[in-house]
């Protein structure tokens, strides 16, 4: 097993502007945490969404571990994210009220191996701003091609 994992959301940067970032835990069953230790979790589709004054990580794909024997989980189900009250609080009026999106960044674990979730609040990203992004990406691109060609 890996020591630290990093699985991150690379179509969460492209699509959105992230104006805030957070550490949540993750309620995890069974052997779903050796199962994200082997790095076999993906974050690539998922969204957050709130079910009255609690925020579940929905479309969160966990892959079965296959060394489990009766506890195996659902590898899309609906998990729980912990963060402290006064920080649900001000994610649920950010998105009732200004109507941003809470995505998921970025799953890792800690110096404790214990599984946690980076989550943004983020705003949409109009389709000229996403042109603009990879213009910009394309042109660094270039410039490191000719700085290597020239060293």
């Amino acid at each position: 097993m890996q020591k630290t994992v990093n699985i991150l959301n690379k179509r969460a940067r492209f699509d959105y502007e992230i104006l805030e970032r957070y550490d949540a835990g993750i309620v995890l069953a069974g052997s779903e945490i050796k199962s994200i230790r082997l790095g076999k979790a993906s974050i690539a589709e998922s969204f957050c969404e709130f079910h009255g004054h609690e925020l579940f990580a929905i479309n969160t794909n966990i892959e079965e571990y296959a060394f489990s024997r009766s506890f195996s989980h659902a590898p899309k189900s609906e998990r729980k994210l912990l963060l402290n009250k006064k920080e649900l609080k001000s994610l649920l009026k950010s998105v009732q009220n200004q109507g941003l999106t809470i995505v998921p960044l970025r799953m890792f674990t800690n110096e404790k191996g214990i599984a946690k979730l980076e989550i943004g609040l983020c705003r949409g990203k109009k389709n000229y701003d996403k042109r603009e992004t990879m213009k910009e990406r394309d042109s660094k691109r270039d410039i490191d091609r000719i700085k290597k060609i020239y060293k």
